[in-house]
């Protein structure tokens, strides 16, 4: 049975200048929900989650978090799908360019001018690493709400994954392309860095690769490419805010599908530019022992004011492209009868990451567990969490220091471990009402 995802990039949420433009924002993104809703509805399922291919926000500050937020609920709740079954990378908007400093400014210039080894000496010291991946703060909150988080190692992250038949599953591949943004970057420029571009292989699972940026925009896309080629078999990007689909043979039964996404809301409306998003299936062809995968290609008509199919976009390419599956034959083909026995809509689920064993999510946290981290770390400002943290007694009151973001995950995880869920989601549920009374800043 297919799993259905609708991919969005390049939201923006923010960036308007001008009320003007931000009623016609708001209004496209109210068309698209209608549309994702219809088109959704039209397949008699419901969705299994939604894709963002970076640049959430605009400036990365947490009240566009806050919109954005809002606005994924919504979208989850009207195409079916559990709003803990959003998946995101960063982009170079989901930066907060205030937290550049001049030092780390220096450290990025470095790691440009001296590639892989800069790099890896920064994700080995603790301090200049927490420099880096401190611009993600506000991103970091939201994103680790949703089971998303950066690994401030500098490895990718691959801990969800959906099965499509009985030992057929595609797993998703998160990589940080905005890892070396800075406030005006070139192409070709930025680096992944070999932690992220070496992600292991898996008998029975084929890879789909997330990020922000196109391979043309990296120096190591040449390193990066033949990862991708021999290990994924789709990569989907965002950030140049026009849609793109390349499909390479790699060699013989094996295949990589590029697709490179339209803005869902890009900086400027013109003949080149508008608002797209896409509806994507992934299914097993029996009949090869592959990955399928549809795309159904939205875009905005100017003249009726609503999405519709993006005719052009396919260029004579059929809807359901079957890709060579290498990782699928490695294992043993499931029985046709099998297929019969998977559910209607088969649901994203956390997994241990292949290559470094470790859990990102953590696979015995219930569904109630992770609704109450989505709602601590991204529904609440980062004072109030500690509030809450000192309420509870996790830490002192009298503690000055500043919790990092992975020390602050620490402690709710053992909150949790002591059955202090019931306890964390009234203290949240007070905080909240609170902030939408007007009672707390």
């Amino acid at each position: 049975m297919a799993a259905v995802f609708i991919h969005l990039s390049d939201i923006h949420f923010g960036q308007e200048k001008n009320g003007g433009l931000l009623f016609v924002n708001e209004d496209a993104k109210r068309r698209l929900l209608d549309d994702a809703a219809q088109e959704i509805a039209k397949l008699g399922r419901n969705a299994s989650g939604v894709i963002v291919t970076g640049d959430i926000a605009y400036s990365a500050k947490r009240e566009e978090y806050v919109k954005a937020g809002e606005w994924l609920d919504q979208l989850a709740k009207r195409i079916g799908c559990s709003r803990l079954h959003i998946q995101m990378v960063p982009g170079n908007h989901d930066i907060d360019r205030g937290a550049i400093t001049p030092f780390v400014n220096m450290l990025l210039e470095q790691i440009r001018q001296q590639g892989d080894s800069a790099l890896d000496i920064l994700l080995d010291d603790e301090g200049p690493r927490e420099a880096l991946y401190g611009r993600f703060a506000a991103y970091r909150d939201f994103s680790s709400g949703y089971g998303c988080d950066l690994d401030v190692g500098g490895v990718y992250s691959a801990d969800w994954a959906v099965e499509l038949a009985p030992g057929r599953l595609v797993r998703f591949v998160r990589l940080n392309s905005a890892l070396i943004c800075s406030r005006n970057d070139e192409e070709g420029k930025l680096i992944l860095g070999a932690r992220q571009r070496v992600f292991e292989p898996v008998s029975g699972e084929e890879m789909v690769v997330l990020l922000h940026h196109p391979l043309n925009w990296l120096q190591d896309s040449d390193h990066a490419a033949r990862y991708f080629k021999s290990r994924a078999r789709v990569v989907i990007s965002g950030h140049e805010h026009f849609p793109a689909l390349n499909i390479e043979s790699v060699e013989d039964d094996c295949a990589l599908l590029m697709l490179a996404a339209g803005a869902t809301a890009p900086d400027g409306i013109n003949d080149r530019y508008t608002y797209k998003y896409n509806i994507l299936e992934f299914d097993w062809d029996e009949a090869t022992d592959a990955l399928a995968v549809t795309i159904n290609p939205r875009t905005w008509n100017f003249e009726m004011t609503r999405f519709e199919r993006d005719t052009a976009f396919l260029e004579g390419k059929p809807d359901r492209i079957v890709l060579g599956s290498p990782n699928f034959r490695r294992r043993t083909r499931p029985p046709a009868s099998m297929q019969n026995e998977m559910e209607e809509s088969p649901q994203v689920q956390p997994v241990a990451n292949p290559y470094t064993g470790s859990r990102e999510v953590d696979l015995s946290m219930s569904e109630d567990v992770r609704l109450i981290r989505l709602r601590f770390f991204r529904d609440l400002p980062e004072e109030h969490r500690r509030r809450i943290l000192v309420e509870l007694g996790a830490i002192p009151a009298d503690l000055t220091d500043r919790l990092d973001h992975t020390i602050e995950q620490r402690f709710f995880t053992k909150l949790i471990a002591q059955g202090a869920g019931d306890k964390l989601s009234a203290a949240i549920d007070a905080v909240i009402h609170e902030l939408n009374q007007g009672g707390i800043e």
